[in-house]
């Protein structure tokens, strides 16, 4: 099938269009936000086609997956027609609820054409989706393969934007743990936690093709995430083989069971963990092994693409 989809999240989107459909990807000349175009950091296949909003007008759209609310007037402005109406759609959220934590109305809770699919099912539960038909596709990530090596003798986390996200990202939390453990951090926007956490004992930005091997020479991964949606950089850590250290809130729990690391809403015991296998490369590669296989097993791609097909295909028929 025909799969219009804007380039909105790269991680998640790389995973999307590995599929077995065709997919276009709208592209304007500036690439800015509504027109992105196909990924430059990511290996998207061929069947990845850049389409304009000229094109799309006489466009055969068989279902879009829309990912921003202001996606629904936006694909009916470039189409001529109303997704949901016209051409089946469904809304994956990516987030977690970004007001009250039990209270927030999603934008997509007062129509019932457009199937909102969550991506964990913590999200699912915790949004008001009102009338809105609502699933459940988990993540999924090509195996970067089993890298970890635990021969730099710290912590690794991957934070974008840590400074402005501070309490929603737990940048507090890698504060609290750098002062009791070696701590790197990686991601977008990471110069300027340098200069408020001096404690944090390097900064990196890496490009994407860079990251994974860089984190995987860490002895374990921190994930300090407050409350965001279950993060890709998480998953990827485990799929590396990488014993996890994680803030023990939104989905996290049910991600990371208890052979695969420390899930804890106490510091002091993720730090405790830390120092135990800072001494211990042994006990925190048994922690890393178990994380992959987990990892593999709960967010595979085959697996991620199978639960993708099954709910377009309940959309399209």
């Amino acid at each position: 099938m025909r799969i219009l989809a804007w380039h909105v999240h790269g991680s998640w989107m790389t995973s999307f269009v590995q599929g077995p459909d065709e997919y276009l990807v709208p592209v304007l000349p500036d690439r800015s936000s509504n027109g992105l175009g196909r990924a430059r950091t990511w290996d998207w296949p061929a069947s990845v086609h850049e389409v304009g909003p000229e094109v799309l007008a006489g466009a055969d759209i068989d279902v879009a997956v829309l990912q921003r609310p202001h996606e629904l007037a936006l694909a009916e402005q470039w189409t001529g027609r109303r997704p949901g109406r016209d051409f089946p759609a469904v809304y994956v959220e990516h987030d977690a609820p970004t007001g009250t934590a039990a209270g927030s109305r999603h934008a997509l809770a007062e129509q019932s054409d457009v199937t909102v699919v969550h991506v964990t099912h913590f999200n699912a539960v915790m949004w008001d989706n009102g009338k809105a038909p609502v699933a459940v596709v988990e993540h999924g990530i090509p195996d970067p393969g089993d890298r970890w090596t635990g021969t730099v003798r710290s912590l690794a986390a991957v934070v974008n934007e840590p400074v402005r996200r501070w309490r929603v990202a737990g940048t507090d939390l890698l504060a609290h743990l750098a002062d009791a453990v070696p701590l790197e951090v990686y991601g977008m926007g990471t110069d300027a936690l340098a200069r408020v956490c001096p404690q944090v004992a390097a900064v990196h930005n890496l490009s994407q093709a860079e990251l994974h091997g860089a984190i995987a020479r860490h002895r374990a991964y921190l994930h300090p995430y407050r409350w965001t949606s279950l993060g890709l950089a998480l998953i990827e850590a485990m799929t590396l083989g990488m014993p996890i250290l994680a803030f023990g809130g939104t989905a996290v729990p049910e991600a990371v069971p208890a052979e695969a690391g420390v899930v804890s809403a106490n510091p002091d015991l993720l730090a405790a963990a830390a120092r135990r296998w800072l001494a211990d490369p042994s006990e925190a590669a048994r922690y890393g092994a178990a994380a992959r296989r987990f990892a593999l097993e709960r967010f595979g791609l085959e697996r991620f693409l199978t639960d993708w097909q099954r709910i377009l295909k309940e959309v399209t028929r």
